[in-house]
């Protein structure tokens, strides 16, 4: 499989095989239940539904508790996708964690970013505003915006004040430090999107074997 769902625990420093001490974000992989695997003979693709983290049977909707009593798996809070390998053996009921990553050098992490609220052009995209000595009007305004004779109309993605962060980001290309299988825990290199307590999902990295 290419991934599995975790949660972000916070960042602290290590010592490397190089014998620097390093910036590391740790993160728990797993355990996560197999929900569903689907059959491209079934649903038209190949793909492993995995859970994670515990949620009261109460607060799902009877067709989301209704397939996790047909799995025989403890209710979830969140479910993911995932591709399986070729050729390989997952079943309903099974237990992943983060061994799937063993020998791994490299990872992508997904989660939502922190939300900062309302913001203004020069925080939000780091703009450098209007002249800032005595007697500037547009000290931290955005300027012209291009909407008059030509084009006529503001260009899409222009940037302006609005909600800043609470957004998907993908980190790319995180070295695996350390994998700590009787902790469930991964050390990977650098940051990662959201606050301490973030569901992330970790991939093996696209881009890079």
């Amino acid at each position: 499989m290419d991934g599995l769902i975790g949660k972000k625990v916070g960042m602290t420093q290590v010592w490397d095989e190089a014998g620097r001490f390093v910036a590391v974000t740790v993160l728990e992989v797993g355990p996560c239940p197999v929900v569903q695997v689907k059959r491209q003979a079934t649903d038209g693709y190949e793909a492993v539904q995995v859970g994670y983290l515990p949620q009261k049977p109460q607060r799902l909707t009877k067709a989301v508790r209704a397939r996790f009593e047909k799995a025989g798996v403890q209710p979830c809070r969140e479910l993911r996708e995932f591709k399986p390998d070729a050729g390989e053996s997952v079943g309903v009921g099974d237990l992943l964690n983060v061994g799937l990553f063993e020998g791994v050098k490299y990872v992508d992490v997904t989660a939502v970013s922190i939300g900062r609220g309302f913001a203004g052009a020069v925080r939000r995209f780091r703009m450098a505003g209007g002249p800032h000595g005595h007697g500037g009007h547009s000290k931290r305004r955005i300027g012209s915006i291009g909407e008059r004779n030509l084009p006529g109309w503001v260009r899409k993605g222009k940037p302006m004040p609005g909600h800043m962060g609470a957004v998907k980001v993908t980190a790319r290309n995180l070295a695996v430090v350390q994998i700590r299988s009787g902790e469930n825990v991964m050390l990977v290199r650098g940051a990662v999107p959201g606050p301490a307590g973030a569901v992330v999902m970790v991939k093996k990295a696209l881009r890079k074997a």
